[in-house]
């Protein structure tokens, strides 16, 4: 589990596509300070698994279902990505729940400079928009975001300085490819709302039903 509070910009050093697959290689330090065999590091908001590290970088192999679902099948040596070790138990939650699991991309649409930050606007897939609401969270690129603005085919949210220096947010143009991870809470509370009506058998009517109160 992540926060969404990105650690360091990596680089990418080399792309392996192996069939339906890849391997990456990435320079970093930070993230790799405390690394192991099997440890999981979140590139641009996806889980990856460490198959192996160093003082100077990490190499992580890539699914075919993460390609498909992500940004990571574009990325190039020399690409800057936002880097994220999962949060400590016990530790600080400076964003919101990031579990690493992308849900989709969406492109850049237009960046408004203002005077303290920016605003930025993506586009939002239609399978979605039900999960992104005014003053909700969302991950882009696996940085924890407060949604501005949400209309069906697209959302905005305000970047600060901060935001705009330490991820890669502040280099991303129109047209640009993002990962995103809707509302982890939005898509379980859709779930049990979609089965909570169905009773099992031998429980009685009016019980309470997986949190859901059937009736």
């Amino acid at each position: 589990m992540f926060t969404g509070i990105v650690e360091e910009l990596g680089r990418v050093v080399a792309v392996e596509r192996l069939g339906d697959s890849a391997r990456l290689r990435l320079r970093a330090s930070t993230v790799v300070e405390d690394a192991a065999h099997g440890s999981s590091i979140a590139v641009n908001g996806t889980c990856l698994t460490v198959v192996e590290f160093d003082g100077e970088g990490f190499t992580a192999d890539v699914m075919a279902e993460t390609l498909r679902r992500s940004n990571i099948a574009t990325l190039a040596p020399g690409d800057v990505v936002n880097l994220e070790r999962p949060m400590a138990l016990g530790g600080r939650l400076g964003g919101h729940l990031v579990q690493g699991h992308v849900d989709g991309t969406a492109e850049v649409l237009a960046r408004e400079p203002g005077e303290r930050w920016e605003t930025v606007t993506f586009t939002l897939p239609p399978q979605l928009a039900r999960y992104v609401v005014e003053k909700g969270s969302i991950a882009v690129d696996g940085v924890s975001l407060t949604v501005v603005e949400a209309g069906r085919d697209r959302f905005s949210v305000g970047l600060i300085p901060t935001t705009l220096d330490l991820t890669t947010l502040g280099r991303r143009q129109p047209g640009d490819l993002v990962n995103l991870e809707v509302d982890l809470l939005a898509k379980h509370v859709e779930r049990l709302l979609a089965h909570g009506a169905q009773v099992p058998s031998g429980r009685p009517e009016g019980a309470v039903f997986e949190g859901v109160n059937v009736r």
